[in-house]
């Protein structure tokens, strides 16, 4: 068996669901919302497979769904994108990013990972014989510095993951983050590929700004985006990537030899979804928006330490404030003890992690996060509300 997966614990995501499972706990750990998505885009996705093609699609995807995503970063986000040769389709955001590690890390590659991260980076960039090399983020800004990159950063670095809006922190990194890490990758010749999956779930009045359109990143990223968290269809893996003519040519190859292609009905329904008008795009984030008020307000009452949200589906609770030092512990305890379970967000990091802080998911509707609180709050703290 390959050392890389064989010695994988089960991860904390699954330890907690099943203890949600088996206790009928609120499960606030994993990121899905409790709500079925856009009805519109589902029934063009129903009206797909019954009246449409179900054979193999294109390869690089439906013409119609590349056409589509070319429209709408042009619309969102200022990008002018080829849809024939800089746009790809992938059977989700997570065999996007396998596929261009497996593209372009070859063995012995530094490739410079963020953590708190998710939990697929790693094993995957050691699969494709890459050596991590980690820039460590800390509370409450999360924040990049140019120390940090410098000790990060060599002549061997080949390619940097980099997720922004960053789970599970729900932070945004700043033009100016984005700028300095822009100057490492073209001083050190780097890649940045980049998972943008949350670029549409940002808040309070916040606008995505790619990587890619940052100066001298236009030919050295790959941008990759998701369609089941534009959506809320987390279950339809429908990802999107986007890169200059000489990366996408090696990118489509490892796709060709993983998943080759996604099931066209779901493509129409994406490219159909990415042509709603604003309102849509607006609405939904002053939904998560309302829902993520909801939640902090009332753990704020409850005497929680509640960090800044403004992207993503999560919340982040500093514990330490609570006397406690030991995150895994506290999400198990909340789990038996309070039936809420939450995400320790010590399993985001694969080195000098932070133990004092828990990620919960706000993505549910009112009556789910109201018998959460309701829950927490036979836990009172003591400690006055902010």
């Amino acid at each position: 068996m390959n050392p890389i997966f064989s010695a994988l614990p089960t991860s904390v995501f699954e330890v907690m669901s099943q203890l949600a499972r088996e206790t009928g706990a609120v499960n606030l750990g994993q990121g899905f919302p409790d709500d079925p998505g856009p009805l519109d885009v589902r029934q063009k996705a129903a009206e797909a497979v019954v009246d449409g093609w179900n054979q193999y699609p294109p390869m690089m995807g439906l013409p119609e769904l590349r056409q589509a995503t070319a429209a709408h970063y042009r619309r969102w986000q200022g990008l002018e994108l080829d849809p024939d040769r800089e746009i790809m389709v992938t059977s989700g955001a997570t065999e996007a990013i396998a596929g261009a590690l497996m593209a372009l890390v070859s063995p012995g590659d530094e490739v410079v990972l963020f953590e708190p991260m998710y939990d697929a980076y790693v094993p995957l960039v050691r699969r494709a014989g890459g050596i991590p090399k980690f820039v460590t983020l800390t509370p409450p800004h999360f924040g990049l510095s140019e120390e940090a990159l410098a000790r990060a950063f060599s002549p061997k670095t080949k390619v940097v993951l980099f997720n922004n809006p960053l789970n599970p922190t729900a932070t945004i990194f700043s033009p100016a983050d984005l700028d300095l890490l822009a100057d490492f990758c073209i001083r050190h010749d780097a890649v940045a590929i980049c998972d943008e999956v949350w670029e549409h779930v940002v808040f309070d009045g916040h606008r995505h700004v790619p990587v890619m359109s940052r100066p001298g990143m236009r030919e050295r990223t790959v941008k990759i985006s998701s369609a089941g968290k534009i959506f809320s269809l987390t279950g339809w893996k429908v990802g999107m990537v986007m890169a200059a003519p000489a990366l996408m040519k090696v990118l489509s190859k490892a796709h060709q030899y993983i998943t080759f292609t996604t099931p066209p009905n779901l493509q129409a329904a994406v490219a159909y979804g990415l042509g709603k008008d604003d309102g849509y795009f607006e609405g939904m984030r002053a939904d998560f928006q309302r829902s993520r008020d909801r939640f902090a307000d009332g753990l704020k009452g409850l005497g929680y330490s509640v960090l800044p949200s403004v992207g993503t589906y999560f919340l982040n609770v500093d514990i330490a404030p609570l006397g406690e030092t030991d995150d895994v512990d506290f999400c198990r305890r909340l789990v038996l003890e309070s039936g809420v379970a939450a995400i320790p967000v010590s399993a985001f990091y694969e080195r000098g992690a932070v133990t004092t802080v828990v990620r919960f998911c706000f993505a549910k509707r009112d009556a789910t996060l109201d018998a959460a609180l309701e829950r927490l709050a036979g836990r009172r703290t003591t400690r006055p509300v902010a």
